[in-house]
């Protein structure tokens, strides 16, 4: 269906793309900062299945009007910067509530893992980044004359999918490293919490000041 030859070319177009920190990765950063591993783990999780959506959407033709109306472009991405913004002012108020105990003890993070990949999904499903990738450069590598092209565009997909699922994993497990070392003083947590929040609510302005490519 989809020849070796595009697929490596797809793929390496995706590395080439994913190893620059997009909105993606700094989300996964700043959830690590602020709830630890395995919030980042699965906020990870959540971008890739956003990140799919995309594709989904693309494949069925959705994308591209996404990413060639600018009102519905817009729509979308403020949107998701509203979102981020909110994430990030929740983890600020909430960083005197951080103890060293809770990383160091078997509990999990406060929030729900399914409601925590809820949060990745959200985010990713409306990265302006990913809308635009998807939309407009995944079908440049689809071949026309070997037919069922909604199918080669979810194989394809697949590829981008996985490198950021591996990359944005490996971003927060770093980043939660670093967290966890903080943990030794509930004040230092504090403050690692407090900066991931504000880590966030910038990449939610970011994201809202960034315009189209065009």
């Amino acid at each position: 269906m989809v020849s070796t030859d595009r697929y490596l070319a797809f793929a390496a177009m995706s590395l080439l793309v994913i190893v620059i920190p997009g909105p993606s990765v700094l989300f996964v950063i700043g959830r690590a900062l602020a709830h630890g591993r395995r919030t980042a783990v699965a906020t990870a999780l959540g971008n890739v299945i956003g990140s799919y959506v995309l594709v989904v959407a693309v494949a069925l033709g959705i994308g591209s009007l996404v990413e060639r109306s600018a009102g519905v472009f817009m729509a979308v991405k403020l949107a998701g910067a509203a979102y981020l913004v909110l994430l990030g002012v929740q983890a600020f108020r909430h960083r005197k509530e951080m103890r060293a105990e809770d990383i160091r003890g078997p509990q999990g993070p406060p929030r729900g893992d399914l409601r925590t990949v809820a949060d990745g999904a959200l985010v990713g499903v409306t990265n302006p980044k990913g809308i635009v990738f998807f939309a407009a450069v995944l079908p440049q590598f689809v071949d026309h004359s070997a037919g069922q092209v909604p199918a080669q565009m979810l194989l394809l997909g697949l590829m981008p999918i996985s490198i950021g699922l591996v990359t944005d994993t490996l971003w927060g497990l770093t980043a939660s490293a670093a967290r966890t070392w903080f943990a030794r003083s509930d004040r230092r947590l504090s403050l690692i919490g407090g900066t991931g929040g504000f880590a966030m609510i910038g990449l939610g302005v970011t994201v809202a000041a960034t315009g189209r490519a065009d």
